[in-house]
Parts: C-alpha cells; structure tokens; sequence
C-alpha cells in the first residue's frame, strides 16, 4: 500500500516548536542587549521562560515518539550523530575561553599601553588556593561521574534497576554540592568580573562550566525519572546515554579548567 511505511526513518509531523524556538531565543537575546545597557530583566527573563517552555515541550515530544516505536535502529544511530556534533560544538565553545585564557597568560600586556609587557596574574589579583576548595570540587565532579558510569553498567550490562536509581541519586546530589560550593567560591573571590581581564577570564570560563553542570544535572534528574517510570532497556536508551556522554564531558573540561586556570594559571 502506497501508504504504508516500508522504511526505517521516522517522518516528523509538523510542529510548532521550531518557530516558538526561534521567537524565544530572539526575545532572550534582546532582552539581553537591553539588560545590558541598564533597562530591565523583564524581556529577557520572558525569553528565557519562552526557551525554557519550548525545551520541556519539544523534549517531551521525542520521549513520546520513543515509547511510540518511531526511534527505530536508524534513527537512533542518527540522533547519537547529531548528539556527538553537539559536544563537539561545545567543546569549540570552551576552547574560545581557553585561547583567551592562555593568550593573556603567556603574553600579559600592561594595563597602560598594549605594547608594554605585564605580569599574570595582573598586579593586585589574588587568585584561588588551588589545593582546597577546588581540588575538592575535583573530587566531587569525579566522583559524580563514577556514579553516572555505574548507573549506565547497571542499566546496559545488568539491567538493575535498583543500582541505575542509586547511582543517578548519588552523581545528581554531587552535581548540586559542586554547584554550592562553586557558589561558595565566587562570594569569596577576592577579585570582580569587571576590571581586569584575570577575573573577565576567571568568571566566563568557570561560570559557563558551572552553568552546564546546572544544565547536566537536570539532564540527569530527567533521566532518574524516566528510570522510574520504567523507560529505559539495556537496548533503547538513547535520552540515558546522551546525559552520560554530556556529564563526562563537563568532567574533562573541568579536569582542563582545574589544571590550566588553577594551577598553571594562578
């Protein structure tokens, strides 16, 4: 029958995400330039919400598609492809802040003239103790990952379910510590954003990674409640295996931000 699906792929209805996606982000990143330049939070806080509703929508939508039967063989394989190009995406998003990072720290100009040579840290800038409260924050991410690592051995090799919810309990409750205690950090940092381009450096590139630990450990809550409502098999578990791939990636990129800005940089 010509309307029959004799194929592997899944053919997406129409959908309205896409358009309320864009619309979304614009308004965020509008909002963005106005807060910027001294107007109020409220359009870009709307935008944020608007983005915020169209991830939860649209997510939900691909969870439906899966326990519909529509993420064939095929199309798994094509959504590990288009979530391996994300990472890689991100990684060139943090290799911008290393690139500043190294740059001012091997050729630190002067904060008079450009041409004059400087030291780095720049004068006056008191930088972190990196054998406390960061290697701490280390082990703690580490540690996370482990639990994430085990809870994946538990679901594909073992099918127990009782290990995958404890080993994803424990890697979510660590991302939350790491994330207090970065939070700790910054209140004590004795040195600002705006200044110097020490703490500019220091405050995107531990900020930004701060911000996808928030967003790994949501990836991993959905996950833990997926689990429980008995979403995931040893062989269809694509949503569990993107969170695993994406926290082992906020662990190396912190292993890199440890060595590089911490020790070698302060």
């Amino acid at each position: 029958m010509a309307h029959e699906k004799n194929h592997d792929y899944h053919i997406l209805n129409p959908s309205i995400w896409p358009l309320l996606g864009a619309l979304a982000g614009f308004v965020m990143l509008f909002g963005a330039v106005l807060f910027f330049h001294g107007s109020g939070p409220w359009m870009l806080l709307a935008g944020f919400v608007g983005v915020a509703y169209v991830m939860f929508g649209w997510w939900a939508d691909t969870i439906k598609e899966s326990q519909a039967g529509d993420h064939t063989p095929v199309v798994r394989i094509g959504l590990r492809y288009g979530f391996i190009m994300f990472i890689m995406s991100e990684v060139m998003f943090f290799a911008a802040w290393f690139w500043s990072f190294f740059k001012h720290a091997i050729y630190p100009m002067g904060e008079m003239s450009p041409i004059t040579d400087g030291v780095w840290p720049p004068a006056g800038i008191e930088t972190f103790d990196p054998w406390h409260l960061p290697l701490i924050n280390t082990l703690i991410l580490l540690c996370s990952g482990m639990a994430a690592t085990w809870a994946h051995h538990a679901l594909v090799h073992e099918n127990n379910r009782d290990d995958v919810k404890w080993g994803l309990t424990i890697a979510i409750a660590l991302g939350v510590i790491f994330t207090g205690l970065q939070a700790y950090e910054y209140s004590h940092a004795a040195f600002g954003f705006s200044g110097n381009i020490y703490g500019a450096n220091f405050f995107m590139a531990t900020g930004f990674h701060g911000a996808h630990v928030v967003i790994g450990t949501i990836f991993l809550f959905v996950c833990l409640m997926r689990v429980m409502r008995g979403h995931f098999t040893p062989e269809k578990h694509i949503g569990f295996e993107a969170a695993a791939w994406y926290w082992h990636f906020v662990d190396v990129v912190w292993l890199f931000l440890f060595a590089a800005v911490y020790i070698w940089g302060g």
